[in-house]
């Protein structure tokens, strides 16, 4: 532990601009100072994840209070602490103005930092780091392009496990043991706390169009009542699609990707809407920096009524109302690509786009890639086919 740096090596420099630019908004909008203190945000501001808080202020001091892990004694901005009653004696001025991230925590949390500074107006940086988290760094966009990479590595070998005979569920565990020899960290962080999903979504035939009460592009009914998602237990049979939908989180950033396979031959129906997801994907592609998002959810709607496929589109039994989110540390990150979004996109900003369908009796289709918007067009970095590919 003494040969580890508390910021982990080659992050020192992003590090200290992340904290230079959350210092400048904490000075733009009048705020002395933010306190954090959930898993992203700690991730975010260190490079590491731990038990603790992070203190940023508007001059640009950061102090890293700790309780776990051990080992970081000595180390220059860290500090280690029992409870969050120690942090005022640590600093320098105590803040008039603070900023907790309030759509993280629970209100016992809340009322219990609020007493840690008694005479501070407690105001909320939710909306603060979510923004300034949307736009990427070219760190940043380096690790993501390099999951990327992985993903798409291990979606080349699905179809060599594949067997006649599965269900969903065995397909599934392989596509995951695939996922983790390619080094997948194995979980999803999402925004909120009432999405949950271990890995990805796999679904198979009708099970696509079982309603789930997550909002996902794609239901599923999954194989237990705590965990209503994804691969229920269906045997792929033929004539039926199987959509892979599983994490792309290979070192604390996540691509999103999707691709459609199918058993034996499919109906022209569902052949149709997988090549217009397809063609959906390439046309927003076209769209940059200074895009309103909800024009790309506009010109997907437009596509799809179009090729007279509305029924069918993000999904048939149920539906979700957007054709892509942001994401980075989170799979739901800023922008959002929905009708009302008032979201407008911005260089070095990810997103993951998804015009998916739903075909009764056959499945789910349609491709999902994740882009890094540059000024003029979107760049795809989640490369692999996109065509459907046959499995047997």
């Amino acid at each position: 532990m003494n040969n580890i740096s508390f910021i982990p090596q080659g992050w020192e420099n992003e590090i200290k601009v992340r904290v230079a630019n959350i210092s400048a908004q904490l000075r733009q909008n009048g705020i002395d100072a933010v306190l954090l203190s959930d898993n992203v945000s700690l991730y975010y501001t260190s490079g590491r994840v731990f038990a603790g808080f992070t203190y940023i202020t508007a001059e640009g001091n950061v102090y890293y209070c700790v309780r776990r892990p051990i080992g970081f004694e000595g180390e220059a901005n860290v500090h280690y602490i029992r409870k969050p009653e120690m942090i005022p004696a640590l600093i320098e001025t105590l803040p008039k103005t603070l900023a907790l991230k309030t759509d993280v925590l629970t209100v016992a949390e809340y009322n219990r930092l609020s007493q840690v500074f008694p005479d501070a107006d407690i105001v909320d940086a939710s909306i603060m780091m979510r923004s300034l988290r949307s736009v990427k760094s070219d760190f940043e966009q380096r690790l993501l392009k390099d999951c990327g990479i992985h993903h798409e590595a291990a979606y080349s070998r699905i179809p060599a496990v594949y067997h006649t005979g599965m269900t969903d569920v065995q397909l599934q565990i392989e596509i995951e043991r695939l996922l983790r020899l390619e080094g997948c960290l194995g979980i999803f962080r999402v925004q909120g706390n009432s999405m949950e999903l271990f890995m990805g979504n796999i679904l198979v035939g009708e099970n696509a169009d079982s309603p789930t009460p997550y909002d996902f592009a794609m239901g599923g009914s999954g194989v237990d009542a705590s965990l209503p998602v994804g691969a229920s237990g269906e045997e792929i049979t033929s004539g039926k699609t199987v959509m892979v939908d599983a994490c792309g989180n290979f070192n604390g950033y996540m691509t999103d990707m999707t691709r459609c396979y199918r058993i034996g031959e499919v109906s022209e129906l569902a052949l149709k809407a997988h090549n217009l997801s397809v063609s959906i994907n390439h046309r927003l592609a076209e769209f940059g920096a200074g895009t309103p998002a909800k024009h790309l959810y506009d010109e997907a709607v437009r596509m799809v009524e179009e090729a007279a496929l509305s029924d069918y589109f993000m999904g048939h039994a149920q539906k979700a109302g957007f054709v892509g989110h942001g994401l980075g540390i989170e799979i739901n990150e800023a922008p959002v690509l929905a009708p009302r979004s008032r979201d407008i996109l911005e260089e070095g900003q990810v997103v993951a786009i998804e015009p998916k369908f739903v075909i009764p009796g056959v499945g789910a289709v349609g491709i999902e890639n994740t882009y890094i918007v540059r000024a003029d067009y979107l760049e795809c970095i989640t490369n692999a086919q996109e065509e459907m590919i046959a499995l047997s």
